[in-house]
């Protein structure tokens, strides 16, 4: 079967499954999406490896790409080969540093949270797309004004998208902020970290 070529085109909160979040990917050459649920911990997992953030001690995807390169192995694609009853399917295709490849099952989220860290191509097949896929005129999910509300402390309670674009750091140094930056990665509070790197990112364009 001929593969489609994904990209991740957006990640934001579910609006039918509390506590659940919605990744979208998109096929490169067309205007189909797949939207899929995927946990909190899986969510978090992507968002911060796409904004480069780096937790004080690693996730554990983290932990399974530095063991997989340890070893010589990388995975080269992901590719989500099967729909049923709701659920996707998907699988590693890894290959050591002789060139043996092999395809290991995993749940399409953590399969998801893998790619973006190896750099690894996403597919999946035209019958899913066909059946599962939606047709948009333009990008309804804007993946970075969700992001930070995504990036966050794993154990604190849910905060509306509302808040966490609210930034209580306007009135602080540069350096300080930069110190609060390095403070809140160490305790892994990472919606903290997200503001702080905004407010950060915004001193530096205006």
């Amino acid at each position: 079967m001929k593969k489609v070529k994904l990209d991740i085109v957006g990640l934001s909160y579910s609006q039918t499954q509390s506590g659940a979040y919605a990744l979208v990917l998109g096929e490169v050459t067309g205007r189909r999406r797949l939207p899929i649920i995927i946990g909190a911990f899986e969510a978090q997992a992507i968002a911060i490896e796409i904004e480069k953030m780096t937790p004080s001690r690693p996730l554990t995807h983290d932990l399974f790409k530095s063991f997989a390169e340890t070893f010589r192995i990388t995975v080269t694609e992901v590719i989500i080969y099967n729909l049923v009853d709701g659920v996707f399917y998907a699988k590693l295709v890894c290959a050591d540093e002789s060139g043996q490849v092999k395809e290991i099952d995993a749940r399409t989220s953590d399969a998801i949270a893998l790619a973006v860290r190896f750099s690894a191509a996403i597919y999946t097949y035209e019958f899913i797309l066909a059946s599962a896929g939606i047709v948009i005129e333009s990008n309804d999910f804007l993946f970075l004004e969700n992001i930070d509300a995504i990036v966050k402390d794993p154990e604190a309670e849910t905060v509306p998208l509302s808040a966490a674009r609210e930034s209580s750091f306007a009135q602080l140094s540069l350096e300080e902020l930069q110190q609060k930056l390095q403070d809140a990665l160490a305790e892994e509070a990472y919606e903290k970290a997200a503001r702080i790197r905004d407010e950060i990112n915004k001193r530096g364009t205006s």
